[in-house]
C-alpha cells in the first residue's frame, strides 16, 4: 500500500472512533432484592471535554425477575445522572446547537431501548447540561434526569475559542 493510502485509513479509523460515544466503566453495583435485581453505577467521561465525569445509575434486572415477569430482553428506563468537574477543563469541538450531542449510549434492551446521555451547552449561562434519558424505537419515555456543570469562574481551555 502507498503511504497516502495507509495515512488515509488511519485518519478515517481515528475519526470514526472519535465520533463514537464513550463506553462506561462500572464503579458500583448495589443489590436491591433477592430476585437478583441491581442498581449499577457507571462512570462516563465526556469524550470531547477533558475534566468532566458523569456518574449514571440504571436498573439491571436479575434472571429470577425476568423469569417471574417475562419480558426477558428489557430493563426499566429508570436512571439518574450526576456530572462534576474531575480535572482541568479543556473543551474540544462540541456541538453548540440546542439539540446538543450524544456523549454516551448503552442498550437497555436487546434491540429497541437505549440509555442515552446528551450534552447541551447553555451559552447564556455558561453551563454544560447533561441529560440522561431512554430512547426507544417505537415510543419514547418521559423518565429523564439532568445534571449541570457551571463553567462560570472556572479556568477553561476552549480548543476553538469560547463561543461568543
Amino acid at each position: 500500500m502507498h503511504k497516502r493510502t495507509i495515512a488515509a485509513l488511519i485518519a478515517t479509523a481515528t475519526l470514526a472512533l472519535s465520533i463514537l460515544p464513550l463506553r462506561a466503566e462500572t464503579v458500583g453495583e448495589v443489590g436491591v432484592d433477592w430476585m437478583g435485581n441491581d442498581i449499577l453505577i457507571d462512570a462516563v467521561r465526556d469524550p470531547k471535554i477533558k475534566g468532566i465525569t458523569c456518574h449514571v445509575t440504571y436498573f439491571d434486572r436479575g434472571v429470577l425477575d425476568r423469569l417471574q415477569k417475562g419480558n426477558w430482553f428489557e430493563d426499566p428506563s429508570n436512571n439518574a445522572i450526576a456530572c462534576r468537574q474531575t480535572g482541568p477543563l479543556s473543551i474540544g469541538d462540541i456541538d453548540l446547537s440546542e439539540e446538543g450531542e450524544e456523549v454516551f449510549k448503552s442498550g437497555l434492551s436487546l434491540v429497541w431501548k437505549k440509555l442515552v446521555v446528551t450534552r447541551i451547552y447553555d451559552k447564556k449561562n455558561d453551563t454544560l447540561i447533561y441529560l440522561a434519558h431512554s430512547r426507544e424505537l417505537t415510543e419514547g419515555s418521559a423518565k429523564m434526569s439532568i445534571s449541570t456543570v457551571p463553567l462560570y469562574g472556572e479556568e477553561v481551555t476552549w480548543e476553538k475559542g469560547k463561543p461568543q
